[in-house]
């Protein structure tokens, strides 16, 4: 018997007029959101094998099996159901209120379920269950159907990871010097960078830096989204493919956006949603001491910065 669990909606229980799939979202919101979700199920009381099926036994975790690469919360950050379900109360309890106001501060709390949501630890409709009806739930859930959103385009389109959704004819250049400096955080555009080190740091990004990080990769340097897919899906703990390419090809302009030349500009970005620098004070400590907006804007120091790129990649920005 097979039930579904990995998303909210399955994909394709919500289908337009016409067309196999939503292409938009907002269209999508709406039928989402006035579908009968099914009902939350308590766990079974006990689970039966069928007959000759060996159990076996737990291996446990060991440390030195990881791969040399893992990014730090594989040895920090406690995996399972219980730590999910902890983490859900807490950020229930005294988190989800203030998440409209706060969800795009680059420096502020999240509820960081995502890769509990991609391991399959918490169910997505616990968590539209427990935030429905709370200040800051709708905000919440919003963001919980996006993730159905990507996964109903990827079961009608399984190629979102190889092909463009909506072919823009770009031609995208080859750079090996400039993306190597994107991926490890040396772009000289200090928001690009303290979003790189994070993600190697920690194995996750806030979600407005990825959108950052990917547009100055795709619209500024002109370099193929299917790089940056890559690398994200390298690092990142909540990294499902389904949410990983639905949210390269939406900044990369070949994607469901409605907006394909759509372009984040980092250092506009950065004051707004980082006014204080304080993201990126945290991940790039040769800015650490800057004064002020300098923190964003590192090239207009007299004799540079030590340790950190004279300018930026691609040209200087403007905001």
């Amino acid at each position: 018997r097979l039930f579904p669990g990995v998303t909210v909606v399955p994909p394709g229980a919500l289908r337009p007029g016409s067309g196999s799939h939503y292409r938009v979202f907002s269209p999508y919101w709406r039928a989402w959101s006035a579908t009968a979700r099914r009902p939350v199920l308590g766990a079974p009381h006990r689970l039966c094998l069928p007959p000759g099926v060996d159990p076996g036994v737990d291996p446990g975790v060991d440390p030195g099996v990881l791969p040399e690469a893992s990014p730090e919360p594989y040895g920090v950050v406690r995996g399972g159901e219980s730590e999910a379900r902890r983490r859900l109360e807490r950020w229930v309890g005294d988190g989800l209120a203030s998440y409209g106001e706060t969800r795009d501060r680059m420096a502020g709390r999240t509820s960081m379920l995502s890769a509990y949501l991609h391991f399959g630890c918490l169910s997505p409709s616990e968590v539209v269950d427990r935030a429905c009806g709370r200040p800051g739930g709708e905000e919440y859930v919003r963001q919980l159907c996006w993730r159905d959103f990507h996964y109903q385009v990827v079961d009608a389109f399984p190629d979102m990871g190889r092909r463009d959704y909506r072919p823009r004819n770009v031609e995208w250049r080859r750079d090996e010097e400039a993306e190597a400096a994107w991926r490890e955080g040396a772009t000289g555009v200090p928001i690009v960078d303290a979003g790189m080190r994070q993600l190697r740091a920690e194995g996750w990004m806030h979600n407005r830096v990825r959108l950052v990080t990917g547009s100055y990769l795709t619209k500024r340097l002109g370099i193929d989204w299917r790089a940056g897919l890559e690398h994200f899906a390298e690092w990142l703990l909540d990294g499902d493919m389904p949410n990983n390419c639905g949210n390269w090809q939406w900044v990369a302009g070949t994607g469901n956006d409605t907006r394909p030349y759509r372009t984040l500009n980092p250092l506009r970005q950065a004051k707004r949603f980082d006014p204080e620098g304080e993201y990126v004070r945290r991940y790039v400590p040769e800015l650490a001491a800057l004064p002020g907006d300098l923190v964003h804007e590192p090239w207009k120091v007299r004799g540079g910065v030590p340790g950190y790129p004279s300018a930026p990649l691609g040209g200087e920005l403007r905001a």
